[in-house]
């Protein structure tokens, strides 16, 4: 078992058959300080656990490339709750800010991070923190962390998760060699998402 650090650091568990992530759910922001991790009761299936765990249900059985949700649960204290979730640990793979810590990335990884951002945009689902930490390489590239997004009709909201993304790259890139993250790299992304149905598997190179 170990800890990954941040706000609703994971935990990673080991059982016999297979490893896995517990994320307690954490405010960020000014918020934090004097309300870190209680919520206001709206109903069992609005809880952010509950929430998340379905959406993360329903993405995996249709195929896309996000961890088994394995659990949910909530702690409710009158009008407020505390929550958890359990999924799938993904053997191998890392962080896209990560990687870029290492060594620059092949343009078709690029392409094949493009590809899996459109599979999702194809069937609505909207990222609520699209960022370089919640995009995993793997055997597959991979989306986790699905806290408060949902699934939206076609809109304006597409170019928005592709905006923050290219944000949180150039942050996590900063003082970097300028190699680490280029045009080129955005380009070879957003050319991968162009050509990519939601259908079509996406693997890193």
């Amino acid at each position: 078992s170990g800890a990954a650090r941040g706000r609703g650091a994971a935990h990673f568990i080991r059982t016999p058959e297979r490893e896995l992530v517990l994320r307690h759910y954490r405010r960020g922001g000014a918020v934090a300080r004097v309300w870190a991790d209680g919520y206001i009761w709206r109903g069992e299936w609005r809880t952010r656990p509950f929430a998340e765990w379905l959406l993360m249900h329903r993405l995996h059985r249709a195929g896309l490339p996000v961890p088994a949700p394995i659990a949910a649960r909530y702690l409710r204290d009158g009008r407020i709750y505390r929550g958890d979730i359990i999924t799938e640990r993904l053997a191998g793979a890392a962080a896209l800010s990560y990687a870029l810590g290492l060594a620059p990335l092949p343009l078709l990884t690029w392409i094949e991070i493009g590809r899996c951002i459109r599979r999702f945009h194809d069937l609505g689902v909207c990222h609520a923190d699209l960022n370089a930490r919640n995009v995993l390489l793997g055997e597959e590239v991979y989306l986790v962390d699905f806290d408060r997004c949902r699934l939206r009709p076609d809109g304006l909201w597409r170019d928005g998760n592709l905006v923050r993304l290219r944000r949180s790259l150039e942050k996590v890139t900063y003082g970097m060699p300028p190699e680490r993250f280029t045009e080129a790299d955005w380009h070879a992304l957003l050319n991968g998402y162009r050509s990519a149905t939601a259908a079509e598997p996406a693997r890193s190179a």
